[in-house]
C-alpha cells in the first residue's frame, strides 16, 4: 500500500471514531439553552357597537340575511322578506312545522340567492343541509344534504375562497349527545364539492361564554376577520386565523344590543350588520367599530 494512501485511511478512521464517540452535551449545557415560556393568549379588545335602526319583524327568531334593498327574517320554517327603506313586509316563504326543513339557523344572500343552514335540531343523530332560495320569487330552488356528520349541527355557512366556510354546534343536554358537549363546536372549511378541507376550534374563553350552545351566527367581515355570535349573550366575538395550530385567536369582543342568534353584513354599508332581537321580534341595524389587529400570530381569513 502506498504510504500516502495508508495515512489517509488512518486519518479517516480517526475522524469517524471521533464522531462516533463524541461526548453528549452536559446537563449544564442543556440548561444554558433558551427555554420556551408559557403561552399567554392576547387580551381581547372590548368594544361597543351602535344601533342605527330597529324594525318590527315578528318572525326574526333565528337570524336575518340582507341584500342591497331587502332583509330576510328567519324563523325555523319561515323566511319573511322586508323592504329596508320602509320596513314593509313584501313576501314570505313557509314550510310545514317539523317537516322536511326543520330548523333554519341562518341565511346569507349571494347573487340573488339565499344560502341557508338547516339542521334537524333538537333531534339526534344530528343531520344538516344547505338550502337555497330565490330572493325575487322567495321559492326554494336547491338543496345539498350533509347528512350525518361528526362535527355536529350546522349553524351557519357562507362562500369562502373557492369553497365554503361553516360552523357546527354541539350542545349540553337538550339536543346534544351524551359523549360530546358544547366544547366540540368548530369552524369547518369545505371545497366547492362539499369535501372537508380544514377547520379550527373555538378558544376556551368563547366556548365558556357561548355554553350550553354554540356560535349561532358567523361571517367574515370587510376587514377579513371572522365575526361570530352565540345564542344568548349581547356580544359579538371577533376571531383571527392562527399562524399555526388548530385554535382560533380571540381578537375582540363587541357589545351589541342583540342577544345572540344569526346576523349578516349589510352589503355596501361598510361595518353595518343586520341582526335579530329574538326576544322582542325585531331586526336591528347595527354599526360595528373598527377592530385593531396587532398580534403577529393573528391572521385575517381574507
Amino acid at each position: 500500500m502506498r504510504p500516502g494512501l495508508a495515512a489517509a485511511l488512518l486519518l479517516g478512521s480517526l475522524c469517524v471514531g471521533a464522531a462516533v464517540h463524541a461526548a453528549p452535551p452536559t446537563a449544564e449545557a442543556i440548561a444554558a439553552l433558551p427555554q420556551p415560556a408559557e403561552y399567554v393568549a392576547p387580551t381581547p379588545v372590548m368594544l361597543q357597537a351602535t344601533t342605527v335602526r330597529r324594525y318590527a319583524a315578528p318572525d326574526a327568531e333565528q337570524g336575518v340575511a340582507a341584500d342591497q334593498t331587502h332583509f330576510y327574517a328567519i324563523n325555523n320554517t319561515v323566511i319573511d322578506k322586508y323592504e329596508i327603506a320602509s320596513g314593509k313586509l313584501i313576501n314570505r316563504w313557509m314550510s310545514p312545522l317539523h317537516g322536511l326543513i326543520r330548523h333554519l339557523n341562518s341565511c346569507v344572500e349571494r347573487s340573488g340567492r339565499l344560502i341557508c343552514a338547516n339542521s334537524n335540531y333538537n333531534l339526534v343523530p344530528m343531520g344538516s343541509s344547505i338550502e337555497f332560495f330565490d330572493t325575487k320569487t322567495m321559492q326554494h330552488v336547491d338543496s345539498h344534504s350533509l347528512g350525518l356528520t361528526d362535527e355536529g349541527s350546522l349553524t351557519w355557512v357562507e362562500p369562502y375562497r373557492q369553497g365554503w366556510l361553516s360552523a357546527f354546534a354541539q350542545y349540553d343536554g337538550h339536543g346534544g349527545l351524551p359523549f360530546k358537549d358544547h366544547r366540540y363546536a368548530s369552524v369547518v372549511t369545505f371545497d366547492a364539492e362539499w369535501r372537508r378541507t380544514g377547520g379550527w376550534l373555538f378558544p376556551d374563553d368563547i366556548l365558556q361564554r357561548m355554553a350550553p350552545h354554540a356560535a349561532s351566527g358567523g361571517s367574515v367581515g370587510p376587514d377579513g376577520l371572522l365575526y361570530v355570535i352565540g345564542h344568548d349573550l349581547p356580544e359579538i366575538y371577533v376571531l383571527a386565523r392562527p399562524a399555526m395550530g388548530p385554535t382560533l385567536i380571540h381578537v375582540a369582543t363587541i357589545a351589541v344590543e342583540a342577544e345572540g342568534e344569526a346576523f349578516t353584513w349589510a352589503p355596501g354599508r361598510g361595518r353595518t350588520i343586520f341582526t335579530v332581537d329574538h326576544h322582542k321580534g325585531r331586526v336591528l341595524e347595527i354599526t360595528l367599530p373598527p377592530v385593531p389587529l396587532t398580534d403577529k400570530d393573528a391572521l385575517p381569513f381574507r
